[in-house]
């Protein structure tokens, strides 16, 4: 018999709020690398993702999602790299890789926390889900890719996505106006080599994971949205402890249906 649902073994239903885990955030410069670091304040061997932004996405509008996934017991990083109009994906795509070994060989909290490179994954929204394609087809040491809206950069993502074996969570907006599902994200979700998740968030926009204001979303006239955020923060944090942390409970969970979202038929991809 499996263990029943508890807040150490959690069912989706607890992945709809914030974990139990006390978090504290730091700079990854102090590793080496621009960009921001969250974690539990205490654990050893803990998982760890590697999150990469949107083009001209500050990574602070990224701060709930990363600090939800870090009050699961997730070591989070995000670089904040590749920032200008014309960035080098598969540069920060190399950032993500390289954030996490840099965390794994750092003393975060004084030894209070460290990182298992054994559980290792990686995120990105839009183009920054293209850059987590490309890192995790030059690094099989990656164990599990989630994209929110990815687009199709170059080098491309749909090829490197053939390349991957690992399992992955695509998830795209059923209202993105600037990357329709069906030219970016299924198809990246189609040309995947190993176990694959795809599903559409029904009401979301191509910057609804997006937090607070930029002239960005001025611009496009999108903001972002917390159901969302909302729907992204669960499916991601459930996805990662399934394939990082041993959560295999969640299997059947994530296989069925989630509100807010529709999901593909397996037969298709």
């Amino acid at each position: 018999m499996g263990k029943s649902a508890s807040i150490t073994s959690p069912t989706m239903d607890y992945l709809t709020h914030p974990g139990p885990y006390r978090v504290a955030s730091g700079d990854l410069m102090l590793a080496g690398l621009p960009g921001l670091i969250l974690a539990p304040v205490s654990g050893q061997k803990l998982p760890a993702v590697a999150f990469a932004h949107h083009w001209l996405q500050p990574v602070n509008r990224y701060l709930g999602t990363l600090r939800y996934l870090a009050s699961w017991g997730i070591v989070v990083v995000a670089p904040r790299t590749e920032r200008g109009p014309m960035p080098s994906y598969y540069g920060l795509g190399d950032d993500l890789y390289t954030a996490l070994q840099l965390i794994a060989h750092s003393r975060l909290a004084d030894r209070a926390v460290t990182v298992d490179l054994g559980r290792i994954g990686v995120a990105g929204h839009g183009t920054g889900g293209g850059a987590a394609v490309l890192a995790a087809a030059n690094n099989p040491g990656i164990k599990a890719v989630v994209t929110v809206n990815a687009v199709n950069i170059v080098p491309s993502a749909e090829t490197a996505a053939g390349n991957c074996t690992m399992p992955a969570l695509h998830l795209s907006g059923g209202k993105d106006r600037i990357t329709p599902a069906d030219s970016n994200a299924e198809k990246i979700a189609r040309a995947w080599a190993g176990p694959v998740q795809y599903r559409t968030i029904s009401r979301a926009t191509h910057l609804g994971l997006a937090e607070g204001k930029h002239w960005t979303s001025t611009l496009l006239g999108e903001g972002g949205e917390k159901a969302t955020q909302r729907i992204a923060r669960s499916l991601m944090t459930a996805f990662f402890l399934q394939h990082l942390n041993d959560q295999e409970q969640l299997s059947d969970e994530l296989a069925k249906g989630f509100g807010g979202t529709r999901k593909a038929d397996f037969s298709t991809l």
